[in-house]
């Protein structure tokens, strides 16, 4: 969620404590009620196109963190992100994150070996600044990044001391808690032109044959005072934008780029979008996904919200 204030109900860590997301970490703890174990398939060899993801990413720290939202939703979305790591079929060489949180003038890409970590959220208890998630990034992915970008026309930056934000770092500690897969964060452009950001993808697209995978983490919905507003015309407005979604992301290519390029002109777009920087990493996972047709892997609600997660290249 855009500036996440941590302002409302009192929260707490889940099941107590900074001892539960330590173990998360590990991938030995148990959050939320659910087994923390990592789905990565250690040992077994990459082969294969690595599929594409447009994943949600919760609110600051949620929902890792109890912050006195519906518990069911809370579960609910946790267990989605604890599937992440199921979504290709072999362990991943490298996950590129395009994360909603970071915006710069050309694509920019963190170079760090071991990059730290990135509290951009504010207002929240002194847990949420201990949570931890201690990849190692990739300084040859970036390069290899940087060169596919180079070769469709983009020119690049890069970033060594950037750290991981939360776009990042809440939905992989829960796919993720063994921290044991090189990442890398790119940055959205700003002026977040959709058409822009599916060339952006489609440029990418070569690393999904060389085991990597490209995971754009936002919201499909993310409107700040929707979230916080029970008034039912919000949630009304987030269905009618997440059920046009569904139709877009599963179309083949042609017509998927047609209908995310004007998404803005979409059924409630802005009601679900005041500024679309949550939505743009979808473009960027779509665009990596070339003819692959799209599939809504998971729906649920966020604040009673209609929030949703698109797979692409997967099997069945």
């Amino acid at each position: 969620m855009g500036d996440e204030t941590g302002r409302g109900p009192s929260r707490r860590v889940v099941l107590g404590g900074l001892g539960a997301l330590a173990a998360a970490a590990v991938g030995v703890g148990r959050l939320m009620g659910g087994e923390m174990e990592a789905n990565t398939k250690s040992g077994e060899a990459v082969s294969g196109r690595m599929p594409t993801a447009f994943i949600p990413h919760g609110g600051g720290p949620w929902p890792i963190m109890e912050m006195g939202f519906d518990r069911a939703q809370t579960v609910a979305l946790a267990d989605y992100m604890r599937s992440i790591s199921s979504v290709p079929a072999v362990k991943p060489k490298a996950l590129l994150v395009i994360s909603a949180h970071w915006e710069a003038r050309v694509p920019t890409v963190m170079t760090g070996a071991a990059p730290p970590m990135y509290y951009d959220y504010s207002g929240f208890p002194p847990e949420a600044y201990e949570l931890t998630w201690p990849a190692p990034g990739s300084p040859e992915v970036a390069e290899r990044t940087r060169q596919v970008l180079a070769a469709a026309g983009f020119e690049t930056d890069q970033e060594p001391r950037r750290g991981f934000d939360h776009g990042t770092f809440i939905p992989l500690l829960l796919a993720y808690p063994g921290a044991d897969i090189p990442t890398v964060q790119l940055s959205l452009v700003r002026g977040l032109d959709p058409a822009q950001h599916l060339a952006l993808g489609r440029a990418l697209a070569p690393l999904r044959d060389e085991g990597v995978f490209i995971v754009g983490s936002g919201n499909s919905y993310h409107n700040m005072r929707g979230f916080m507003d029970p008034d039912p015309r919000h949630a009304d407005a987030s269905r009618r934008f997440d059920d046009w979604l569904a139709e877009a992301v599963v179309g083949d290519e042609t017509s998927r780029d047609r209908a995310l390029t004007g998404w803005a002109g979409a059924p409630s777009a802005r009601a679900s979008h005041p500024r679309e920087e949550h939505l743009i990493p979808l473009m960027v996972a779509a665009g990596a996904a070339g003819a692959d047709r799209g599939v809504v892997a998971w729906s649920g609600k966020m604040m009673g919200k209609a929030v949703s997660a698109h797979h692409f290249g997967v099997k069945g």
